[in-house]
């Protein structure tokens, strides 16, 4: 065995920032999907109704006036008793709407609603009630708010797993002596045990699989060179070190890729057959 100092590669920045970005990512999708499905698309509702009563005011406003004869007193005692056409089903809206909620006083205003302009009123009425100037074309359904809530459900999930996996990778490391490797997993594997080295995918992906067998059973380790280490030459390629002593202190079969050269000897043979058969 050649004696060369240890190396130990830790998680590698590359690594570190894209579990990071997935989790930010996995954890602002939780956060709306929470927002729309407990309060979001019901506000949108509670909006989506509210707009509809300002159009039917409108509507309601023209027809008592189409001979001109609509009082301010006539319309006043009309709208003052109209409510807003809210659904059944009070679980799409929001927990603390008021039914049956009457028309904004806006609309029980007879100078401003004889300007014709509802939509210039509802403008008026959502930006002062933080609501937004454009509403959906359609409610969403009950079964819509359901999907938010377990959406956000699967998300959460799935950021409580990429939290687990970033944290458990950065507490490990993989650590390679004179006498053996140290996986991940915290399995000391002496090289004497090591069978088979695959390194296929090392100089493409970074993945080596050793095979072993002896004092610690039959396994399997993996190094993950761009989760471990790295190849950054700035950091002098801590991962590519690292291989370099296993291999200097291994002794089984090492699978590669090679490349098959054609046989000069043989291909020249070949053609001066062909040669004299064409004389």
């Amino acid at each position: 065995m050649i004696n060369l100092e240890p190396i130990i590669c830790k998680p590698t920045l590359w690594f570190t920032l894209r579990a990071g970005a997935m989790l930010v990512m996995l954890s602002i999708f939780s956060v709306l999907f929470y927002i729309d499905g407990t309060t979001g698309y019901r506000k949108k509702n509670l909006e989506y109704y509210l707009h509809a009563a300002f159009e039917k005011a409108g509507q309601d406003f023209k027809a008592r006036n189409k001979d001109g004869k609509l009082t301010a007193e006539t319309w006043k005692e009309f709208s003052t008793k109209q409510t807003i056409n809210l659904p059944s089903d009070n679980s799409v809206l929001p927990v603390d709407t008021k039914i049956p909620m009457p028309w904004p006083e806006v609309l029980t205003d007879y100078e401003r609603m004889k300007l014709g302009q509802p939509h210039l009123l509802w403008q008026e009425f959502s930006g002062a009630n933080r609501m937004s100037d454009k509403v959906a074309k359609k409610p969403f359904d009950a079964g819509k708010i359901r999907e938010q809530i377990i959406v956000f459900y699967i998300c959460l999930s799935l950021v409580t797993i990429t939290l687990f996996f970033l944290i458990r990778t950065m507490l490990r490391s993989i650590r390679a002596d004179s006498t053996a490797l140290t996986a991940t997993s915290g399995k000391v594997i002496p090289y004497e045990d090591m069978k088979t080295l695959d390194l296929r995918k090392w100089d493409t992906k970074g993945i080596a699989i050793i095979d072993f067998e002896g004092s610690l059973g039959k396994g399997r380790a993996k190094i993950d060179g761009l989760a471990y280490g790295g190849f950054n030459k700035e950091s002098g390629e801590p991962a590519e070190r690292l291989m370099n002593l296993v291999r200097a202190n291994f002794s089984g079969e090492i699978i590669e890729y090679t490349l098959v050269e054609p046989d000069t000897e043989s291909s020249q043979t070949e053609e001066n057959q062909d040669s004299a058969g064409n004389v």
